[in-house]
């Protein structure tokens, strides 16, 4: 079956296929039905152009429901979910990849049909595939059910539901303009102002935290300071598309990290280093699969957290400040001046600035593969996942990280070279999602006593 006729049927790229996220990160003997359903989901992350908090809801229920089904078997774990007793001799292979595929499907509003027949017919006929078949969908409906009223409302998620009051200073975040052109014709890169992308997910009820406010960013630098004087200087130096501060890798950088539309998203990027670093740790199924959810978990509430804080502060972007806004702050730095010619290096998003998601995402991420793997320093080297949008810059790039903490500081740092974030969206950002990932590692299927 040709790649187009299995999208149009509902079918993901096979590993070994350039569609495939797996193919270049994970080896042929460490492939498991962990690492496929992740690339079944990515797939579908980035044919439906899906946001990245929407990403890291989606990515989280599969893999909740994934392990919740494999662990019910083998009972290993404790768990808050009340799943019920696992039938005896079910299949957990069987039952991962049915729970996983009934979780993704409610998300994405795609059944998986092919998908689940192909992952199936993998397995012998028997007692013990019924049974996990039996037991997989019972548990992903479970998880569908939970999820199903938590707030995400994604028939409005672009509309402002009244959970957040706009602020009214000069800081009030405004839609940013349509300065960019990736060189396609179809869509257009960024829609001429964008309304703000989903306004009211800070509000959607967490995984693990106590509310969407737990790990909130503290208030926002005063325009009128020194301080935000320094971080509209930096900016307005290092993150302009024509800039002469910002070095080659810098450049580099920004783009490496910047994970725009029609890919995996940023907590898809993440979920791709984690398999790749976790491949080769020797880890059972139960093991894997209770590793791959912590990491979603992490990265789902990092991003209930990050859109309440952005939409709490409702911070304008450096786009809005420098080339509109900056005389409105009454700043007495001669620095804090508009340049109504400025433009970012990479393409500024459509929602508020403070904080940063990218650097959410990638400090929970690896603060969470850390904690999991027992130490931080592992030197590792990765590929950007999707070159669609900046494949001048990208084709054979290959970044090093001493490790998993630097490669989320570079990540958090890209968003200040490509002129999108303040440094204080990256400082908090990056605060918020380690905060977060301690939370869940702490709190989340911890072994049984």
């Amino acid at each position: 079956m040709s790649l187009a006729l299995m999208s149009a049927a509902g079918c993901a790229a096979r590993y070994g296929e350039s569609q495939s996220y797996l193919t270049d990160v994970i080896e042929p003997t460490r492939l498991n039905p962990v690492f496929h359903w992740t690339d079944v989901a990515l797939q579908a992350i980035r044919d439906q152009i899906v946001p990245p908090p929407l990403a890291t809801r989606a990515l989280a229920m599969g893999h909740v429901a994934g392990f919740l089904a494999v662990n019910g078997i083998d009972g290993r774990y404790r768990s808050d979910y009340a799943v019920g007793e696992a039938p005896a001799g079910a299949d957990p292979e069987v039952a991962y990849g049915v729970a996983a595929a009934t979780a993704y499907a409610e998300h994405f509003q795609q059944p998986f049909v092919f998908d689940l027949a192909r992952f199936l017919d993998g397995y012998p006929d028997g007692e013990a595939k019924a049974r996990g078949v039996r037991w997989g969908r019972a548990v992903g409906d479970l998880i569908v059910r939970e999820r199903t009223n938590d707030g995400a409302e994604p028939s409005r998620v672009n509309f402002y539901l009244g959970r957040y009051p706009r602020r009214q200073d000069a800081l009030r975040w405004t839609p940013t303009g349509p300065l960019f052109d990736s060189g396609k014709t179809e869509p257009s890169f960024t829609p001429t102002f964008h309304r703000g992308l989903l306004p009211g997910f800070g509000a959607v009820r967490p995984w693990t935290m106590n509310s969407p406010q737990q790990f909130r960013a503290v208030e926002f630098p005063d325009p009128a300071s020194p301080e935000f004087a320094a971080e509209f200087a930096e900016i307005k130096a290092i993150g302009a598309a024509d800039s002469t501060s910002r070095t080659p890798e810098q450049t580099e950088i920004a783009f490496f990290w910047e994970d725009g539309p029609w890919g995996a998203a940023p907590p898809g990027h993440f979920m791709i280093i984690a398999m790749q670093l976790l491949q080769h740790r020797g880890m059972s199924l139960v093991e894997l699969a209770r590793a791959t959810a912590l990491v979603a978990l992490a990265m789902a509430d990092a991003g209930i957290s990050t859109w309440d804080s952005k939409y709490h502060h409702d911070v304008i972007r450096p786009e809005t400040a420098i080339r509109y806004r900056a005389q409105a702050f009454g700043n007495k730095d001669p620095r804090v001046v508009a340049d109504s010619n400025w433009m970012s290096l990479i393409p500024t998003p459509p929602f508020p600035a403070y904080t940063s998601g990218h650097s959410a995402f990638g400090a929970s991420a690896c603060e969470m593969l850390a904690l999991i793997l027992g130490r931080d320093d592992i030197a590792f080297s990765g590929q950007v996942p999707d070159t669609v949008i900046w494949p001048e810059h990208l084709a054979g790039v290959v970044r090093y990280w001493p490790s998993l903490s630097a490669a989320a500081a570079e990540n958090g740092a890209s968003r200040l070279y490509g002129g999108v974030h303040w440094n204080a969206d990256n400082v908090e950002g990056l605060r918020a999602g380690r905060d977060i990932a301690r939370h869940v590692f702490r709190t989340r299927f911890n072994m049984k006593a």
